[in-house]
């Protein structure tokens, strides 16, 4: 647990990609196994967890035509059912058991519950690598709150939040919202000392089909100077995007890494850039 000693008191947010949660043993061995050494060390965490593969498949099963634009899902009210049968049924549930196998105590839920993470419709705007025209993504979601308090409650009753990204309102409407939007505001309303983007992949890579060409560490503007030449691009453009909205909103650092090896998130938190891509405020 060598580094992570400073961190204590401190929270560190994580954000799993929904492909890693059907592997159940695979996730335990490697998000599992990280979070569990946070607790050890003194750490708090919240995870927030996506489950667009899911997703994607349940539409295909149901005939639905999944529409996507720019790496972002198109959500309208049948796309919204499955997102809700996916995130909080299939995903939260394979998580639970994946982290309980860890011997990591999560109360898997969404933000929906107990207005955890309140939301209010996007509207319509201009996104990157989609053309010049607003895009109405539907019943997707931007965070207006988080409950902070409530987080820390969970915190001190000795349970890791884990959240699938659904959020709503208090007139009753639920909203879809991509998982990493939903991780880097509650790490920024937490005020986080790190955030975590895991997925399979390793970081940000030169050759996106290289893993060895991974990008140890990004300054924002290192950072926009590899989407606009197109190093970065298609679902990881959001990621990024996102990641850069929040650093200077408190959050010291934040990650994206994968789970090969499987102590490749832990080796991340004790030393940045040393298994995935860390972006950090330039001050």
């Amino acid at each position: 647990m060598s580094g992570l000693s400073a961190f204590k008191g401190r929270w560190f947010v994580v954000k799993i990609g929904g492909e890693l949660a059907s592997d159940r043993p695979k996730l335990a061995g490697s998000v599992g196994a990280a979070v569990r050494a946070f607790l050890d060390a003194g750490v708090r965490v919240a995870v927030i967890h996506g489950g667009g593969p899911q997703a994607t498949e349940l539409t295909n099963k149901l005939g639905l035509t999944p529409r996507m634009v720019a790496g972002r899902r198109v959500t309208d009210e049948a796309t919204l059912e499955v997102v809700k049968m996916t995130l909080a049924g299939q995903v939260s549930v394979d998580v639970a058991a994946a982290f309980r196998l860890a011997g990591v105590p999560a109360l898997c839920t969404t933000g929906v519950s107990a207005g955890l993470i309140d939301a209010r419709k996007r509207p319509a705007k201009v996104i990157t690598g989609a053309g010049p025209e607003p895009i109405d993504l539907g019943l997707v979601g931007d965070v207006t709150d988080v409950n902070t308090a409530l987080f820390e409650r969970l915190s001190e009753a000795g349970l890791v939040p884990v959240l699938g990204s659904l959020s709503g309102d208090a007139q009753g409407q639920v909203f879809n919202i991509n998982a990493d939007t939903v991780a880097t505001r509650v790490a920024a309303k937490l005020r986080a000392a790190k955030l975590f983007l895991v997925s399979n992949v390793p970081g940000v890579l030169a050759d996106k089909n290289d893993p060895s060409t991974r990008i140890p560490t990004l300054t924002p503007a290192e950072a926009q100077e590899k989407i606009a030449s197109g190093v970065i691009q298609g679902g990881m453009i959001p990621k990024v995007e996102e990641s850069l909205s929040m650093l200077e909103e408190g959050i010291e650092a934040i990650h994206i890494v994968g789970i090969s090896p499987a102590h490749a998130l832990l080796g991340e938190a004790q030393g940045a850039g040393s298994f995935g891509t860390a972006f950090l405020r330039t001050r």
